[in-house]
């Protein structure tokens, strides 16, 4: 299971909110650039940014500095946030970006999607943010009326195979991950479901990595000591994910 610790960009810093409350931000770092080049020392062979400015307004307001993370590491670099159009997905991705994320797109404008994979290919991933069931868009504020389950059925069919899934309350709330509707959304087949929200600990992870998910992501938890992302990296991709 891959791991991907999390940088969340809002206003230039690197910060943690809690369930995607903007006003419930605790800034973590001045330097997402320096952030991301310890979590490359630290082991990482994936990193997840996500332009929090970008999923509010629904513009990229952080381009430069993603754009700075994607060149400083060596390892790639996966990106959401404001990220509404071909041009956008284009931009990021000729920046140095391995994959985009795309939300609310996802959401709004499904032909997109079907148009952006047929374009880049599993450079394109979509991110299911979910509130009691249902997908939340525009950087969490506003809860559409369609079912989790319903909308990554409809990616797959649209030819995505990666599927970040988010579950808004466990976000930044350290009280463990949503692991029935993960658990779910595996089911479905055919894609690579990475759990994102309320991973607190190692054992969240076996959890996590026991019900089929590809990946998790990890954020509040790595940056209060919680979990070292030495040690995990070494359970989980190192050591074929062998309990010690």
């Amino acid at each position: 299971m891959r791991l991907y610790p999390a940088i969340d960009v809002m206003g230039g810093r690197c910060v943690r909110l809690e369930q995607g409350d903007f006003e419930r931000a605790t800034e973590f770092s001045a330097n997402p650039v320096k952030r991301a080049l310890e979590w490359e020392q630290s082991g990482a062979s994936y990193i997840h940014v996500v332009d929090l400015d970008g999923a509010r307004f629904g513009v990229g307001r952080n381009i430069g500095i993603i754009e700075g993370i994607a060149r400083a590491v060596s390892v790639p670099v996966q990106v959401g946030g404001g990220i509404r159009g071909m041009d956008d997905m284009e931009r990021r991705l000729s920046g140095g970006v391995a994959r985009v994320i795309l939300g609310t797109v996802a959401v709004r404008n499904p032909e997109l999607v079907r148009d952006a994979v047929r374009v880049f290919g599993d450079r394109v991933a979509v991110g299911i943010d979910s509130r009691d069931g249902k997908v939340a868009v525009e950087g969490w504020g506003e809860v559409s009326s369609i079912e989790t389950d319903e909308l990554c059925s409809r990616m797959r069919d649209a030819g995505v195979r990666t599927v970040i899934h988010t579950d808004i309350a466990s976000d930044g709330m350290m009280t463990g991950p949503n692991l029935d509707t993960t658990r779910r959304l595996v089911a479905l087949g055919g894609m690579d479901i990475i759990a994102s929200g309320g991973v607190s600990n190692i054992s969240d992870l076996y959890a996590v990595r026991d019900i089929g998910a590809s990946g998790a992501i990890i954020g509040r938890a790595l940056y209060n000591g919680a979990i070292d992302l030495s040690e995990a990296v070494r359970i989980f991709e190192e050591s074929g994910d062998e309990r010690c």
